[in-house]
C-alpha cells in the first residue's frame, strides 16, 4: 500500500511483500509505466496480473553479474554472430531506437525443464522463480560450474524473456531494466524483476501517466518513476 513516506520506501516496501508497483521511466524516453514484480515473488497470480493488466511484453531482469557469470548473450550480439550463416541478419540491426541510443537489453529466452509448454501462468511462474532462487545462489560458484547447473535447470527457447541489465548500470542506462534492478537491489532482494508494459485497454497505445496514476490509486498500488529511483541511487554511490 502507499504510504506518506514516499514513493520510493513505499515501493521497497511492498516488492519485499511480494506486491506489484508500478514504475514510469521518464518523459521524453519511453513515456512508459511498467508492472514490477520481484522475480523471487513471480506467482502465478502475479504473472495473470501482469499479462492481464499490463498487457505488454512479459520479461524477467537479469543483473550484469550474473548473465556475465553465465554468459547468457544479449540478442543482438548472438544475431550480429549469426549473422554470416545468416546474412539477413546483418540488415536487422536494432540501430534505430529512438527513445534509447544504447544496445537493446534483450538476451535469450527460457523455460525451466520441469515446465511442459512453458506459457501458463504456472509454468512461467515456476521458471521465473527457479531462475531467481538460481541466481541467489550462485555467486560464489565458478563460471564453468555455474553455467552446467543452468544448462541442467533451464532450456532455449522458452517463454521467459530474458533481459540483460547493462554492464554500467544506471550511470549507463536508464531503461526499465536498470531502474527495476536497482529498485531489486535496494529492496534488499535477489536483483531479478519481472515486468510488463501497461497498455490502453481502448487504444491499444502505452497507458499515459495519469491513467496509470488513477489504476495505481484504483487498486492499492505504488507509482513511482525512474527520477525517484535515480535519485536514490545516486544517494548510495560514493562522492
Amino acid at each position: 500500500m502507499p504510504s506518506s513516506a514516499g514513493p520510493l520506501p513505499a515501493a521497497l516496501s511492498a516488492l519485499q511483500a511480494g506486491q506489484i508497483v508500478l514504475l514510469y521511466d521518464a518523459d521524453g524516453r519511453e513515456g512508459e509505466t511498467d508492472m514490477v514484480v520481484a522475480s523471487q515473488f513471480a506467482t502465478p497470480e502475479a504473472i495473470r496480473a501482469l499479462r492481464t493488466d499490463g498487457g505488454g511484453l512479459l520479461c524477467t531482469t537479469v543483473a550484469p553479474e550474473h548473465h556475465q557469470k553465465l554468459g547468457l548473450p544479449f540478442a543482438a550480439d548472438l544475431l550480429s554472430g549469426m549473422s554470416a550463416a545468416h546474412p539477413v541478419l546483418a540488415h536487422m540491426r536494432a540501430n534505430d531506437l529512438r527513445y534509447d541510443p544504447s544496445k537493446s537489453s534483450f538476451g535469450i529466452t527460457i523455460n525451466h525443464r520441469k515446465t511442459f509448454t512453458g506459457i501458463p501462468d504456472g509454468d512461467r511462474s515456476l521458471t521465473i522463480t527457479e531462475l531467481a532462487r538460481f541466481l541467489d545462489g550462485i555467486g560464489s560458484k565458478a563460471a564453468h560450474a555455474a553455467q552446467q547447473e543452468f544448462g541442467a535447470q533451464f532450456r532455449t527457447p522458452g517463454h521467459a524473456i530474458l533481459l540483460n541489465g547493462h554492464p554500467g548500470g544506471l550511470a549507463k542506462r536508464q531503461g526499465h531494466t536498470e531502474l527495476s534492478l536497482e529498485l531489486a537491489r535496494l529492496a534488499g532482494l535477489v536483483p531479478s524483476t519481472s515486468i510488463c508494459e501497461m497498455l490502453d485497454p481502448s487504444t491499444g497505445r502505452a497507458l499515459s501517466k495519469a491513467d496509470a496514476q488513477t489504476y495505481a490509486k484504483k487498486h492499492g498500488l505504488v507509482f513511482l518513476t525512474g527520477a525517484d529511483v535515480v535519485a536514490a541511487w545516486k544517494a548510495t554511490v560514493p562522492a
